[in-house]
């Protein structure tokens, strides 16, 4: 790495200020290093001075590569707490990987972690009674995976690290750089810690965004099957599927594309679509259907899958102008009369012989219906998809949807209100679907990608509200604060839900991740439909605020 890049690297550091440990007089100084292929190579580097600190971290980066990614971080706070104690904790922790502080169970730093370090290897394992989103985490602390890390980092023996009794937790101040920017690391431990700060939110997010779409095109094989996801952590390949997830995925996928003007992808997205329609669903009649391939139980039919082909069907035709695949979503349209039962409700699965398998499975799938009918309608002007979706809004409003606070209620509420301009029980429904919700979103620490959803058809529905003139409807709530919840969203999620390199850089093979979305709750998933729900949320969001 040249001299000059270096440099840089030692301003930005000076520029954090004295860190020195005011009681040991020493500074503590991680530096992370990975080639992009590899996971870092930690050094942890503790010494009273700071030039012989900044030394050992020349020679080092000298013998780096000039592109690699690079995190240098001075540790700025440290706490000496039990390990007793420090076991409970991770044992009563909600959510798996959630643990945000650096350990070290030495005072000197010799066999230190980074918080990054604990979460890109799963030092602490869950329990197998974890369910995801369901119980306490009852997380414990691998030993001896630390110990075999700590002695292949360090290249010498760890010391009996389970034997302590105290363990020192620390927090940290740092940079990141790629080689040809550098940027701060954010400090506040609820909202992205160690991720880069947002200097220019526009700029980092249509960037991302044009990375996410290049991701997500990869993920299609040659054959047009998605690669389902992956579990970074613990290097594994997720071998599941879900047809539901592959028809929104293509339909995330093109929106991406229509973002980034990389029509040449249109192709792949098109093979996706092909494949799908060839595998993942089959006719009866003038109709057809979207089907769900289960391993462990009788093939299905869902509502939320119909919807999804649909959505993935309108949105090829939008983006290439290519009628090809219409007949296809004529048909789709024709199996939706399968789900409906005489007073309006939808049956929501379906087994193969079309007999009702589940009258009700999740409470998305209505809205997703609506939404896809609405598009459908917008490429067809066909009369009998918009009675449909007359109907079922009427059932929605009838029944009180406006208290599920779902996105796709929101999305269909402000797509009808481009087909029902004056229907004001549409707009109130719509309206009390986000507004009551606006506590839980504000406040909810997860990436959660589908409240920036919510809250994006929101905005605009609000608009096309005022727009109409029916501004009464909304004297009760705060718009002010809607667009500013909706703001802090975005941001939310870019700081918490993707794989920039600085976060990427800990897990294996980390260029293989950039531009991806995770669940850090689940392993650090990066799924198909995590990707999805984040590159739609972010390109809605970015289209209708810059």
């Amino acid at each position: 790495m040249k001299k000059s890049v270096i440099k840089q690297y030692q301003v930005a550091i000076t520029n954090l200020g004295n860190v020195k440990d005011k009681v040991t007089g020493k500074l503590t100084l991680a530096l992370s290093v990975s080639d992009r292929r590899h996971r870092a190579k930690v050094h942890f580097i503790r010494d009273s001075s700071m030039e012989r600190v900044w030394s050992q971290v020349e020679n080092i980066l000298a013998a780096a590569p000039q592109h690699a990614w690079v995190r240098i971080e001075v540790v700025e706070a440290v706490q000496r707490q039990k390990l007793t104690s420090l076991k409970q904790n991770l044992n009563d922790m909600f959510r798996m990987n959630y643990w945000r502080r650096g350990v070290s169970f030495d005072a000197d730093f010799k066999t230190a972690l980074l918080e990054m370090e604990i979460n890109g290897h799963e030092f602490f394992k869950p329990s197998k009674q974890h369910k995801v989103g369901k119980n306490v985490s009852e997380s414990w602390i691998d030993f001896d995976q630390i110990k075999k890390y700590l002695q292949a980092r360090d290249d010498s023996s760890a010391q009996v690290i389970e034997d302590t009794e105290y363990v020192w937790t620390f927090v940290t101040r740092g940079i990141f750089s790629d080689g040809e920017e550098i940027w701060p690391l954010r400090e506040d431990e609820s909202r992205g810690i160690g991720v880069r700060q947002l200097i220019n939110p526009r700029q980092e997010i249509n960037s991302y965004l044009h990375t996410g779409e290049k991701f997500l095109m990869q993920q299609i094989k040659d054959y047009g099957q998605f690669i389902y996801g992956y579990y970074p952590a613990l290097q594994r390949v997720l071998t599941n599927y879900n047809s539901v997830r592959h028809f929104s995925s293509i339909y995330a996928l093109l929106e991406a594309i229509d973002f980034t003007n990389q029509n040449e992808d249109v192709d792949k997205a098109k093979l996706a679509l092909q494949w799908g329609i060839d595998n993942l669903t089959f006719s009866k009649g003038d109709a057809l259907f979207a089907i769900e391939h289960n391993k462990k139980a009788d093939d299905e039919v869902k509502l939320g899958a119909q919807a999804m082909l649909i959505l993935a069907l309108c949105k090829y035709q939008e983006v290439r102008a290519d009628d090809s695949f219409l007949k296809y979503a004529q048909q789709a349209f024709n199996g939706v009369t399968a789900f409906r039962q005489e007073s309006g409700r939808f049956n929501h699965v379906l087994n193969v012989d079309l007999s009702v398998k589940d009258a009700f499975r999740i409470i998305y799938y209505e809205g997703e219906i609506t939404f896809a009918l609405a598009r459908l309608f917008e490429l067809t002007g066909d009369e009998a998809v918009k009675q449909l979706i007359k109907e079922t809004l009427d059932f929605m409003v009838a029944n009180n949807y406006g208290q599920y606070h779902d996105h796709w209620i929101s999305y269909a509420v402000n797509e009808a209100l481009q087909i029902f301009s004056t229907n004001r029980e549409y707009m109130a429904m719509g309206l009390k679907n986000v507004f009551d919700h606006l506590d839980f979103i504000e406040k909810r620490d997860t990436s959660y990608p589908t409240l920036l959803e919510l809250l994006n058809a929101a905005v605009k529905m609000t608009d096309t509200i005022k727009a109409t003139g029916n501004d009464d409807l909304m004297e009760g709530y705060d718009l002010v604060r809607l667009r500013q919840v909706w703001r802090l969203r975005a941001e939310h999620e870019m700081a918490t839900g993707t794989f920039e390199p600085e976060l990427a850089m800990y897990f294996y093979y980390p260029e293989k991740f950039v531009g991806a979305f995770f669940a850090r709750h689940d392993h650090f998933r990066t799924r198909i439909d995590d990707c999805e729900h984040f590159l739609s949320g972010l390109i809605n969001y970015y289209n209708y605020k810059y």
